[in-house]
């Protein structure tokens, strides 16, 4: 029996291996709010006010049975003009991490989650080459003061992302459209990687694992035995999910895998090129994206290569919570197959803690295991965050929970019958 299926009908509680990080993510600059230095102004507003109640955020991740926590700094306010760097914000951060290691959270930390200060993108942002440049400088003042409280690193976030909001979609700062400017940011992007995987190598020798965190997809084709279709999904594997690996090969402790999106290609024989699309075949987020489970699996076999992987990010946009409880209990059923299937999937940090500003989807999306009112900024729990947390308490969950999923039945009414010590 091939390995992949071996367990498929055992209905105990699916484990995780010991030592498993479960946690959530957030960035800065969708959470901290006030931040006027950076390329995106002040359109987050006070966004979650993490920045002054940080505390408060720790310590509920913590109540709710999270081990590790990635978050992002923000190199605007670190250094809002060139070469002049705010001492009290790199010591605020300091305070920040240091505040995760007092509540024993392993941290992963992004050092570029989409943001640049403004002088940096009036200089033409990732597509000027001295930028790599700058990135490094800022790591090499930034890194003695916060390393000693960071775990795992993440040096830069979806570039991907990054390139196709802004040059592709054109919804981000500085939009344009210019391929030679996609390929430039991509190529700086990659460098800018690669240095900073060598500084934090040749600070600490001793090894702090560095990676980076690349939004993956999974790509299927509409009909098998199209050889348009499939050229198709081979391309787009190649240039999304791999290419960011194969030039900075060599380069990372771990893959981080941020998981999202599935899109099927469909030849109609009109045009010589299928066209793609985000399916909507099966139940979906409040933006429309897919509640696919099996995407994830395919792209964590897809990706192994004897490298550990986390799962840097993976959430959903919804107001239905009990949506949230049966992706949350799906989607962990198909990391835990690939788990025994031989992948080394070291964690789970699912997006997002809190709800937050979502780039320029602005506030209604609502990713966060706890509510935030934005008037009143109170946090509230949902019930998919006790969920989440009662799955971390016995790092499993059960087969026999999962067959309900197709009742009707409200998840967290049974959770706590169902899974076994």
């Amino acid at each position: 029996m091939p390995q992949s299926l071996k367990g498929k009908h055992d209905h105990g509680p699916l484990k995780f291996p010991d030592g498993f990080l479960w946690g959530s993510a957030t960035s800065a600059y969708q959470v901290e709010g006030g931040n006027i230095h950076s390329d995106w102004g002040d359109l987050a507003g006070l966004a979650c006010d993490q920045y002054h109640r940080y505390k408060e955020d720790f310590e509920l991740a913590k109540k709710l049975g999270h081990n590790a926590h990635r978050l992002s700094i923000e190199w605007s306010r670190i250094e809002p003009q060139e070469g002049e760097f705010d001492q009290s914000e790199i010591d605020h951060y300091v305070k920040l991490l240091k505040y995760l290691k007092k509540l024993n959270m392993t941290v992963m930390l992004t050092l570029w989650h989409f943001t640049l200060p403004m002088w940096v993108a009036d200089k033409g942002g990732w597509e000027n080459g001295k930028t790599v440049f700058y990135f490094e400088r800022y790591l090499k003042k930034i890194i003695p003061y916060i390393g000693d409280y960071v775990d795992l690193w993440v040096t830069i976030n979806e570039p991907g992302v990054y390139i196709y909001e802004t040059y592709i979609e054109r919804v981000w700062p500085h939009a344009k459209k210019s391929l030679w400017s996609q390929i430039k940011t991509f190529l700086n992007l990659a460098s800018a990687h690669k240095k900073a995987y060598r500084l934090l190598h040749q600070t600490y020798p001793a090894g702090k694992p560095v990676g980076m965190a690349n939004n993956i997809m999974s790509f299927e084709s509409f009909h098998k035995h199209s050889f348009i279709e499939q050229l198709a999904v081979s391309l787009n594997d190649f240039f999304i999910n791999h290419l960011f690996y194969f030039l900075t090969r060599g380069t990372h402790d771990f893959l981080g895998i941020n998981y999202y999106f599935h899109v099927r290609f469909k030849h109609k024989g009109v045009t010589p090129l299928p066209d793609s699309r985000l399916m909507q075949t099966h139940d979906i987020s409040d933006l429309g994206w897919e509640v696919y489970p099996e995407g994830i699996f395919d792209a964590l076999t897809d990706l192994s290569d004897d490298i550990p992987i986390y799962i840097t990010e993976c959430g959903i946009a919804s107001t239905n919570d009990d949506r949230r409880n049966r992706f949350l209990l799906m989607y962990l059923q198909e990391v835990s197959r690939a788990i025994r299937s031989g992948v080394n999937v070291r964690g789970f940090f699912y997006w997002s803690l809190i709800d937050n500003f979502e780039w320029h989807l602005g506030f209604e999306p609502r990713f966060g295991l706890v509510e935030v009112d934005y008037e009143t900024q109170k946090r509230t729990p949902r019930n998919s965050a006790r969920v989440y947390s009662e799955i971390i308490k016995r790092n499993a969950i059960p087969h026999d929970l999962l067959k309900l999923l197709g009742h009707g039945i409200r998840v967290e009414d049974v959770l706590k019958e169902k899974i076994e010590e």
